[in-house]
């Protein structure tokens, strides 16, 4: 008999699935890939006490996932939230935070931007100042230090399922365990039951805070590729062209050094961000 459940672990081709009955249950796919997610909800059925096989995945609400030009990684599914966790050291990388932005942009995603390490009080102006131009197009930024306290983070958590993304060092694994007490040790059941041993921060991992609220930690990203994504996806995710878009004189227009083009003006006069218009030039290749 087959079981409908969540995915809150994945490594590699394995998987621990939630299916209600206590124990999370872990399954494999069939074949040799695999486009399951942590947050899928699935179909499997169980070929022993204490393994399963993952049948189908049901419908998505979304897919956050990263790519190159060969093969992509995927992050988590059906989520409401992504928090960017940066941090006032070490520094963090605008691109990065730009990228994420995107991906979520993309998929639909609310984001918050998280400042963590605000204790260390020469650094914050600086980390500030690089956040400032996300927080002037609305994105919120919630500053804390999650050594002292997470508290600041719990009501943007309530009745959603958010996934941390962030580069390595920037304090995610100390936010984890200041809002799960039990994390912990919860993370090594889990690496025991997918058996990937020392490999513990290489596979995402979904916590349940309460009935309605789910957080999943993702690894440490260094890069975040989007080859996935054509131009117009990229344009459109950058929040602040939306009003100009369509209204360039050629359809095709990249923005570049074409006539009539509608997003220049803007960019002239400041009301776009000439750092995020070079980060979209990097991104589009211009």
């Amino acid at each position: 008999m087959n079981h409908e459940g969540r995915i809150i672990a994945a490594h590699g081709r394995h998987y621990l699935v939630d299916i209600g009955s206590g124990e999370p249950l872990p399954c494999v796919t069939r074949g040799k890939k695999s486009d399951v997610a942590c947050g899928d909800w699935v179909e499997v059925m169980p070929t022993s006490d204490d393994q399963g096989v993952i049948e189908s995945i049901l419908p998505r609400r979304q897919l956050l996932y990263r790519s190159n030009e060969t093969r992509q990684k995927l992050i988590a599914a059906n989520v409401d939230q992504v928090i960017i966790v940066t941090a006032c050291a070490p520094a963090f990388s605008d691109d990065l935070v730009t990228r994420a932005i995107i991906a979520a942009e993309s998929e639909e995603i609310e984001i918050l931007l998280v400042l963590n390490k605000c204790d260390l009080a020469e650094n914050l102006p600086q980390a500030r100042a690089q956040l400032a131009v996300f927080a002037h197009l609305g994105y919120p930024v919630l500053e804390l230090s999650a050594r002292s306290s997470a508290a600041p983070l719990r009501p943007w958590l309530q009745g959603k399922t958010s996934v941390l993304v962030g580069q390595s060092g920037m304090g995610k694994s100390t936010l984890i365990n200041t809002l799960i007490p039990d994390a912990g040790a919860a993370t090594r059941e889990i690496s025991k039951a997918l058996d990937s041993g020392k490999h513990t921060t290489t596979h995402a991992t979904l916590y349940t805070l309460d009935a309605e609220s789910f957080l999943i930690d993702s690894p440490g990203l260094q890069e975040f590729g989007l080859a996935h994504l054509e131009r117009g996806e990229i344009e459109y995710a950058f929040r602040e062209f939306r009003p100009y878009l369509g209204r360039c004189r050629f359809r095709n227009c990249r923005h570049g050094q074409e006539p009539g083009c509608a997003l220049r003006p803007a960019l002239e006069t400041g009301e776009i961000d000439k750092t995020r218009f070079a980060s979209y030039v990097r991104l589009v290749n211009l």
